[in-house]
């Protein structure tokens, strides 16, 4: 590695809902390091003293941290006092991006396609009006948590009491749960690597949708890539995503999450500024397509630290 990174701490674990993901990726990660001869270690903010960083001599860090603590803006902040260099979005878009409900404000705000929606909190919830909820998104919703990742907490209500029992549950990890309109059709991904889309991703599953067990326990999940979507179409899904992750003002490295529906429509879900970095996961999956090494992509993205 002609490249002196020096010391590069890798954030795995965590304290979120995600940790074992985190954990997964963050492992994966660190042997890419290593194997390249950085002189990268890890460090769990669950177990380790991260106050320690500066002192320990960590000059960069390579944020492998899911879901709240990792991806909410919390330990971008912590860095930036720190005055460390890490990988991926600065404090507010990561803010932004892991509350689902801003995200689609803003996407909404500049006409970007996303599904209509409703916010529920836990504390004003009234179950008797599921029907409404219902009746008013179409007839079928989809349930998320607002503030979690990995499809935590996700589920189908088509019906007042399963929106009710889907509510009750996704309150168990967020007092904020966003209710949107169901959408049939493929789900796509579209990965981001330093202002340049990588090959799409098109994901498909025998589950309902493509939640936690497809996304990290099926042997039947299959991926598509190249998507298969003619060159005008992709051209599209590629555009709305460079426009979607600037709207939050993401950068670095990211993915940005699609549905199409039977007529074609796109619709925004998500963005994800700490995607997975398993051997399942999606953005390597991407960078494989586009000529990228599992180890190669880990030192693009820590060389957005320099």
């Amino acid at each position: 590695m002609s490249i002196n990174f020096g010391k590069v701490a890798v954030l795995l674990g965590g304290n979120s809902a995600e940790r074992e993901v985190s954990l997964a990726s963050g492992n994966a990660v660190l042997k890419a390091l290593v194997d390249q001869g950085i002189d990268a270690i890890a460090v769990d903010p669950k177990i380790d003293d991260i106050t320690l960083l500066k002192k320990q001599g960590f000059e960069r860090v390579f944020i492998a941290l899911h879901g709240r603590g990792g991806e909410d803006g919390v330990i971008q902040g912590f860095l930036t006092t720190l005055g460390i260099p890490f990988t991926g979005c600065d404090v507010l878009s990561s803010a932004i991006a892991m509350d689902k409900a801003k995200t689609k404000q803003i996407w909404q705000s500049l006409q970007l396609p996303t599904a209509k929606y409703q916010v529920i909190v836990k504390e004003c919830f009234d179950e008797s009006e599921c029907a409404s909820i219902i009746a008013d998104l179409s007839g079928t919703v989809m349930v998320k948590p607002i503030n979690e990742g990995s499809s935590i907490g996700m589920a189908k209500a088509s019906n007042a009491q399963q929106l009710k029992s889907a509510l009750i549950e996704a309150f168990k990890f967020d007092n904020k749960v966003l209710v949107e309109s169901w959408i049939t059709g493929p789900e796509y991904t579209v990965a981001l690597l330093n202002g340049k889309t990588l090959p799409a991703i098109r994901m498909q599953t025998k589950n309902e949708f493509y939640d936690y067990q497809a996304k990290y326990q099926s042997t039947e999940t299959q991926y598509f890539c190249p998507c298969g979507l003619e060159e005008n179409n992709l051209a599209t899904l590629n555009q709305i995503a460079n426009e979607a992750f600037e709207a939050i003002g993401c950068s670095g490295w990211g993915r940005v999450d699609f549905m199409q529906d039977a007529q074609g429509n796109w619709y925004l879900l998500e963005v994800n500024t700490v995607p997975g970095m398993t051997p399942t996961s999606l953005v390597p999956k991407a960078a494989k397509q586009a000529g990228y090494s599992f180890e190669r992509l880990v030192v693009e993205i820590l060389k957005q630290t320099l």
